[in-house]
């Protein structure tokens, strides 16, 4: 079973992610696409658990708020130097106030970790060519940060004087 990264511990993923168009599982914890699961067409009874998963070209609309039905969100990063899925986890924390896992999955590397979880991320399907225990060094390698963001609203400089 595979293995991701979830609140900086390694843990396995016992979420199966449904490609578009693909035929739909009978049962078991899912990730669905975001069209289909917005469509509506299938029977959440028959899973354990329905999750979403998000392409990266996906423009928010008002039906973003029902994703806080869910308790897994997953954006897709097809390349690494597509920066468009962080963009999605800020409008989802910020916007839409989802509170629940979120997932970054496709091209995921080492590199990004640390501004993923500024943007929100929480949770790290690493690529499966790269090590997950390296990967989860790589989610401290700064002891402060001094722009503001998601994990530190207050800019360092503002620390000075509060």
């Amino acid at each position: 079973m595979p293995k991701i990264i979830l609140n900086q511990d390694i843990v396995e993923d016992t979420w199966l992610k449904v490609e578009l168009e693909a035929e739909l599982p009978t049962s078991g914890k899912v990730l669905l696409p975001y069209t289909t699961w917005l469509a509506g067409e299938f029977d959440s009874s028959s899973y354990e658990a329905v999750g979403v998963w998000i392409p990266n070209d996906t423009v928010f609309d008002s039906s973003a708020d029902k994703l806080n039905q869910v308790s897994v969100v997953a954006i897709d990063f097809p390349v690494f130097s597509d920066g468009r899925a962080y963009t999605l986890a800020r409008q989802l924390r910020e916007r839409f106030d989802y509170q629940g896992e979120l997932r970054a999955i496709g091209d995921v590397l080492q590199d990004q970790l640390f501004f993923m979880t500024r943007c929100g991320f929480n949770s790290f399907a690493v690529r499966e060519d790269k090590s997950i225990e390296e990967a989860l060094t790589a989610l401290k390698p700064f002891s402060n940060a001094y722009q503001a963001a998601l994990d530190k609203p207050q800019p360092l400089f503002a620390e000075r004087w509060s």
